[in-house]
């Protein structure tokens, strides 16, 4: 990294945009000392931010009711099925991991003890193990007591094919994890592993109870009742779930940690749209704090003025995008649409591809929609800051949008669309419903009719669209369009699950009940060696260079279209505290600990 390399990351941290522990961390890999990165940001007139007291509460409840509101309603409670932010949220109000990521990307322990490290023994030097010390006098929600039986199961259950479990991926490789007694249990990686906290931490890592799940293990997964009515460890108990409605709960009096939580109850409403959510809690404060304000900028100003909310808004790592069928969504092969048996009969042309990227313009989508809440990209892999591209870039251009399929042989017909071999550029661009994504859909189809290119849009209900249900069509996991748009959650400060949605073996198909997780059906040799190469490689320099390449291979092969680098947005009550709002891992990751002031 050069001079002014490290003066953009300091910018970065100015704008918010990267934390200062980001940047140190970033300094660290490179080989300084943590003082003199810190001596760094000094120097660029970046000061520490001395933290506010943390609110202690005399004692367990006393709050009242705590109404938050995701306008993507839930549709199921197991989180090792879900196949949506709604699903990991609502999850984790009962459901807990050994550990989650505060805002920093720092692991903060929850089930577990302690951190594993190095210093305290936990961490092996050479990343092929490492050791968690568990919670002691921790109890599921049915009075059932919390050990090591229940972290070995929850691997296990994951990494079985015939559970069709999203999180699979994070516990498939995995040599094993034993339990050395009630309250320890060792992870053994097959090789050694940078990314040992990716297991049992974040959303990725919520904890399931042996005793009410091993009787639906593998191919039963699906049957169980405890999908639809969660017990857990977390601060609330389950008490009402009405799928893409509502889940309520009661505050557990048991709970692990002293005083908390704060609220008598919960109520998680779904539904409706991001414009209703930001009114709910900022204009009528029906709702304390409603997430993901996909709403235009201008709005959420608005709406800021009636003093009853406020707009937090967090660094992002999620990127909005399109995404590039490379399958065909129109044949029907052995029962199945978009089948990687197929090839997309036009998208196959690379000319297309590139023109499609030409033809989004990407600042009027920041400019006139978002705002605050975004900034453009050409990468689809923007943060940590370590692994962010420098070799894209993009560009938006009508003019060279009509040169490249002209040269292509794609020539305009009598109404103005192009056409070859008998194939008209026409295509189906699905998204959820949302005006924001509305809305960029209109600013595309609108260019690309200048370049003789046909969009035809759809809109699906957000519920419907991100649902885990295997017999929808609608789907985004199912992809039945030419196209589609959506933000992806990286869930964690390291990439390495993030980019495994583009690997050959994470194709999305009927065999897995469309949850795998590499939706475009995309699949190359290079990508494939780049990821596994990344996976074991200890050297954080060279590891950030495999990540970097894997997402250029992407922008240059147009398998996607960054429209957008979003940051996390949400409407909070003025009244409400203690979120600590994170991109690395649930907006609830730290529920306990909410109050009132």
């Amino acid at each position: 990294m050069n001079e002014r390399e490290i003066r953009d990351l300091i910018d970065d941290v100015k704008a918010g945009r990267c934390s200062r522990r980001q940047f140190v961390q970033t300094m660290v890999a490179l080989g300084l000392t943590a003082p003199m990165a810190a001596q760094l940001l000094a120097a660029g007139g970046v000061s520490a931010q001395p933290k506010a007291a943390e609110f202690v509460p005399a004692r367990r409840g006393g709050g009242g009711p705590l109404r938050i509101l995701w306008w993507q309603a839930p549709t199921l409670l197991n989180p090792h099925f879900a196949t949506g932010t709604k699903d990991q949220d609502a999850s984790r109000i009962f459901y807990e991991p050994l550990g989650a990521f505060d805002p920093d990307g720092s692991l903060v322990p929850v089930l577990a003890a302690e951190v594993p490290s190095v210093e305290n023994g936990g961490l092996a030097r050479d990343g092929t193990s490492v050791t968690w010390k568990l919670k002691r006098n921790v109890t599921w929600h049915d009075g059932k007591p919390f050990t090591a039986d229940d972290v070995v199961f929850t691997a296990e259950y994951a990494a079985d094919p015939a559970t069709a479990a999203v999180t699979i991926g994070t516990y498939r490789e995995l040599e094993g994890v034993h339990k050395l007694d009630d309250h320890t249990v060792r992870v053994v990686f097959k090789k050694p592993t940078p990314v040992w906290y990716e297991a049992f931490c974040g959303w990725r890592g919520m904890i399931i109870p042996r005793h009410l799940f091993e009787a639906y293990k593998g191919g039963k997964s699906r049957e169980a009742p405890n999908n639809l009515k969660p017990v857990g460890t977390g601060p609330y108990r389950f008490v009402d779930f009405k799928p893409g409605d509502l889940v309520r709960g009661e505050l557990n009096p048991t709970y692990h940690v002293a005083n908390r939580p704060f609220f008598d109850t919960i109520e998680m409403k779904g539904g409706g749209d991001a414009v209703s959510a930001a009114r709910a809690v900022m204009q009528t404060g029906e709702f304390d704090y409603a997430w993901n304000m996909q709403v235009e900028d201008e709005i959420l100003r608005r709406l800021e003025q009636g003093g009853r909310g406020r707009i937090e808004v967090y660094q992002g790592s999620n990127p909005e995008h399109i995404q590039l069928n490379t399958t065909d969504p129109w044949t029907d092969v052995d029962g199945e649409r978009a089948s990687v048996k197929t090839t997309h009969p036009i998208l196959s042309d690379p000319a297309v591809r590139q023109a499609l990227n030409l033809l989004v313009d990407r600042a009027a989508v920041q400019e006139q929609i978002y705002g605050r809440q975004g900034q453009t990209s050409a990468n689809f892999l923007n943060a940590p800051p370590r692994f962010r591209s420098t070799n894209t870039t993009w560009e938006f251009s009508v003019d060279k949008a009509n040169q490249v399929l002209e040269q292509a042989g794609w020539k305009r017909g009598a109404d103005g669309i192009r056409a070859k071999d008998g194939k008209r550029l026409k295509f189906l661009f699905q998204t959820s419903i949302n005006a924001p994504r509305q809305k960029t859909q209109a600013i595309i189809k609108q260019a690309a009719a200048k370049a003789g290119v046909e969009l035809e849009l759809k809109s699906v209900v957000a519920s419907v669209f991100f649902s885990s249900d295997a017999a929808n069509p609608d789907t985004y996991s199912h992809f039945y369009a030419d196209l589609q748009m959506y933000t992806t959650t990286m869930g964690a400060p390291d990439p390495q699950t993030f980019m495994e949605q583009f690997t050959s073996w994470q194709v999305a198909s009927k065999e897995n009940k469309w949850a795998s997780r590499n939706i475009t059906r995309w699949r190359n040799d290079e990508y494939d060696r780049l990821w596994k190469a990344a996976e074991n490689e200890m050297d954080p320099v060279k590891r950030a260079a495999h990540f970097i390449r894997m997402n250029d291979l992407l922008i240059r092969n147009v398998v996607v279209i960054p429209v957008l680098w979003r940051n996390g947005v949400s409407a909070v009550g003025q009244r409400l505290r203690g979120m600590d709002l994170t991109t690395w891992d649930s907006n609830l990751w730290r529920l306990p600990y909410w109050h009132k002031a």
